[in-house]
């Protein structure tokens, strides 16, 4: 079966091949991060065709970051991964804080079905917004 059970689709973010003025695609393992990606920052509820679609990530915007609050967000995204992405298992999320900054580090790890590989995303979330500084 090989790289064909993992598909293909329009790159993301959504970039035009130069070469060609199409847009560029993305195949096998990085066409399965991107869409981990894409799960984790799509609100749910926010595409109307498919409102089970997405993370409730947003929702720990301006949380508490006691260890009980980590956890239940760490075991949160795991299971929305495990539920939307079939091509993954194995699924592992880390999220470390740093008392000096409003940004926590979420580390997931999965293996990717069919090839078996392992493979990881490190994903900045603030706690504050956007983490663009205000001016």
């Amino acid at each position: 079966m090989g790289q064909e059970f993992l598909g293909s689709g329009i790159k993301f973010p959504p970039q035009v091949n130069p070469g060609t003025g199409r847009f560029a695609v993305s195949k096998g393992n990085q066409s399965v991060k991107e869409s981990v990606y894409l799960i984790l920052m799509t609100g749910k509820g926010e595409r109307w065709l498919v409102p089970n679609f997405g993370s409730r990530l947003s929702g720990y915007t301006f949380m508490d970051t006691s260890l009980t609050m980590l956890n239940i967000m760490a075991n949160d995204i795991r299971m929305t991964l495990t539920e939307q992405e079939p091509r993954i298992t194995g699924v592992s999320v880390d999220v470390d804080d740093s008392p000096d900054s409003d940004c926590l580090t979420v580390n997931i790890s999965y293996t990717v079905r069919d090839t078996n590989t392992s493979e990881n995303l490190v994903f900045p979330f603030y706690l504050r917004g956007s983490g663009l500084d205000d001016e």
